[in-house]
């Protein structure tokens, strides 16, 4: 039934109050200031997300974990050290692909635990955050015979560049070219995965990498893990943006199988993350994270991004301490970058609920559950979490403008609640218009989850 003008005026400027942002640590909010924002989050998860863990709601690594990942819910999570069943402290060795996908369903949804017998999992993410989900999921067939790397993505996998393949556990391999050694993307591999973005919220779509870097710091280590940054700087220069020609592949030196026939849009990003176990900040050296921002020239016109310049690599700090610290440690080897020609970047933050243990209002509502609250990171993992919240372009049309009058304001509210109420005569009243520009949320659907958001888009346009 469609509200008189004065009543959808009334509710949701009443609702102003309901629709506070949702970044806000010092109040425990810890969520994307826009909803269309896409939010990376990268995670070394220490061995503990493997099928023999436990997986009670107890004081146990698992529990915290699917406390964090619930209060932080990122669009696209990408672990590190996966599938060890060795490494947690339980017999069984590395999970093979098919146990690790199961794992991961149980640690997103619950479910009777098929590996540890004894009734249904206590701790799980959708326990804590109802209605969130990561539906895409691959796991890497690569391992080093200890761990695998996973991704899991609120968008679906697709192939963007014409090669037959949504899905990469490592890049293809490289022929010596130019500042590129040749080989492969290092000992567990450089991920790779294409995604499908809604049409309606975003103007491109994604491609997100990851990779967990050879560990140690002999020379042998480092210059490991330099190689395989090398290579990948190759990589996305050349298979995924043409470097410059408009063709991918140009110098014909990567092995491709079946070739790509087409590089990335002007308006799709590739974004890279992981544990790249190097600190560039006391490294004394060009090391891996420069390396795969901006190639062989710092500076040049051979660096990763799009353009052909030097990406960005995350600056991320820990919000109330300041600490840049990703490790035990004292280090930072864990990063987020991003083509930043096509990507903006809202924030970029580190999560460490140890840090919060003198202002508990900090902590987010789901990890204030936890058996001891403060604790949870430091039973999660030796690793605290980059996240990363990026501006993506967008189609073209102001979200929230609802009488398509080219801009979004009071006079948007009525046609927004007659969407909500009665979809048909929306569209008589406006054939100009698509019904999805009330899409605030960017879930690909106009509903009641749209509401609030709307509400913030006209309290801060």
């Amino acid at each position: 039934m469609y509200l008189k003008t004065s009543q959808p005026l009334l509710i949701l400027l009443t609702m102003v109050w309901s629709a506070a942002a949702q970044w806000d640590p010092a109040q425990g909010q810890w969520g994307k200031s826009d909803p269309r924002d896409l939010r990376v989050m990268t995670y070394n998860v220490r061995d503990h997300i493997c099928r023999n863990a436990n997986k009670s709601e107890g004081y146990n690594a698992w529990h915290a974990l699917a406390r964090i990942v619930a209060a932080l819910r990122p669009d696209v999570l990408v672990m590190q050290e996966t599938g060890d069943n060795e490494g947690n402290g339980t017999p069984g060795g590395v999970d093979s692909v098919e146990q690790l996908q199961r794992t991961l369903d149980l640690f997103l949804h619950g479910g009777n635990d098929p590996f540890l017998p004894g009734g249904p999992v206590g701790a799980y993410v959708q326990k804590y955050a109802p209605g969130y989900d990561l539906p895409y999921v691959f796991v890497s067939p690569l391992t080093d015979g200890y761990n695998r790397n996973v991704l899991l993505s609120r968008f679906p996998f697709v192939d963007l560049n014409g090669d037959g393949v949504a899905t990469r556990p490592d890049i293809s391999g490289i022929l010596p070219d130019l500042y590129a050694p040749g080989g492969n993307g290092g000992i567990r591999g450089f991920m790779f995965v294409e995604m499908d973005m809604p049409d309606l919220s975003y103007g491109g779509d994604l491609v997100v990498g990851q990779a967990h870097l050879k560990a140690g710091q002999t020379q042998s280590d480092k210059d490991e893990r330099e190689r395989a940054a090398r290579n990948v700087a190759y990589y996305i220069d050349y298979l995924f943006n043409g470097a410059g020609t408009g063709v991918p592949d140009p110098r014909g030196k990567i092995m491709d199988n079946p070739p790509a026939t087409r590089i990335l849009d002007d308006l799709t990003p590739v974004v890279i993350a992981g544990d790249w176990n190097e600190d560039e900040l006391y490294n004394g050296r060009k090391g891996p994270a420069e390396w795969l921002v901006a190639a062989q020239l710092l500076g040049g016109n051979d660096g990763t991004d799009r353009d052909r310049s030097d990406a960005t690599y995350d600056n991320a700090v820990e919000p109330y301490t300041g600490s840049r610290t990703t490790q035990t440690a004292g280090y930072k080897y864990d990063y987020v970058a991003w083509q930043d020609s096509i990507a903006g970047l809202r924030r970029a933050f580190v999560f460490y609920s140890n840090a919060l243990a003198g202002v508990p209002s900090w902590l987010p509502p789901e990890v204030a559950g936890y058996t001891v609250p403060h604790d949870a990171s430091r039973m999660a993992s030796d690793h605290r979490p980059v996240i990363a919240d990026f501006i993506l372009p967008d189609p073209g049309w102001p979200r929230g403008d609802m009488n398509c009058d080219g801009q979004v304001g009071f006079g948007d509210i009525n046609p927004f609640v007659l969407a909500l109420s009665n979809p048909t005569s929306y569209q008589s009243q406006y054939p100009q218009c698509d019904l999805l520009n009330g899409d605030i949320n960017g879930d690909g659907r106009l509903d009641f989850a749209d509401i609030n958001p709307f509400v913030s888009l006209l309290a801060q346009p």
